[in-house]
């Protein structure tokens, strides 16, 4: 039965005042137990980030085995994925041996995402690391390894000397690996950075393992043309 909305009790302009006032006060008590509660909380976080950290060494000694891990897992990956241009996946990104991302030791402070490269045709680096600085004293900002790029193989200029309508285009800008790698202007909204922190780094073998059937929306395989073609066979019976 619909009784309609509540009434409110008749109480003096100046009572309304009061009470509103009490109800501000609570709800003051409330936020700074919210405060606690994430003071707590990264507390905890710092503390399961370094129990995690000889997981991921010894994850790490064991997918430097693996060829092509990376580029594989990131290739793989639903978003990352749209940033690898051609020339860099195919080629480049295949010396990626190692990856790691490193939480600052103040956690709300920021992190860093490095990449090792073996001996490659395109850069000398052994080393390509992006940071990001997100606390308040210095206000956010992000900065990145400069690449000592190898003659004739600059893939990031090489990629700006093509004609537009053969870049790849993501959320309305043009970007490959290298052009998000070197691109700091905007370290709170680098989308990039966080799917290979909180998503593609914690767990890469699910997309490394990720197969090559499609696999339809109902969780079955999609049928090959020879099953197709059986299927109209019996049809026709």
């Amino acid at each position: 039965m619909n009784q309609g909305p509540v009434k409110k009790a008749k109480v003096s302009e100046e009572d309304e005042t009061t009470i509103l006032r009490k109800i501000d006060g609570i709800q003051t008590e409330i936020d700074h137990i919210n405060e606690d509660a994430s003071e707590e909380i990264l507390l905890i976080e710092e503390k399961y980030n370094g129990l995690r950290k000889p997981c991921y060494d010894r994850r790490g000694e064991l997918i430097k085995n693996v060829k092509s891990f990376w580029v594989t897992a990131m290739v793989n990956h639903p978003n990352i994925s749209s940033i690898l241009d051609e020339n860099e996946e195919c080629e480049c990104l295949h010396s990626l041996w190692k990856l790691e991302v490193e939480e600052f030791s103040n956690i709300k402070s920021g992190y860093k995402i490095s990449f090792h490269f073996s001996p490659n045709k395109y850069f000398e680096n052994e080393v390509l690391t992006k940071e990001f600085h997100l606390g308040k004293e210095e206000g956010p900002h992000s900065k990145s390894t400069p690449i000592k790029w190898k003659e004739g193989h600059n893939l990031l200029k090489q990629l700006l000397s093509r004609p537009s309508n053969t870049r790849k285009r993501r959320n309305l800008e043009f970007k490959t690996f290298f052009d998000w790698f070197t691109d700091n202007s905007d370290p709170i909204n680098d989308e990039i950075a966080e799917l290979i922190r909180d998503d593609l780094y914690p767990n890469p073998l699910q997309y490394y393992l990720v197969p090559d059937v499609e696999i339809e929306g109902d969780g079955q395989e999609e049928p090959s043309g020879d099953e197709e073609a059986e299927d109209d066979e019996e049809d026709d019976i």
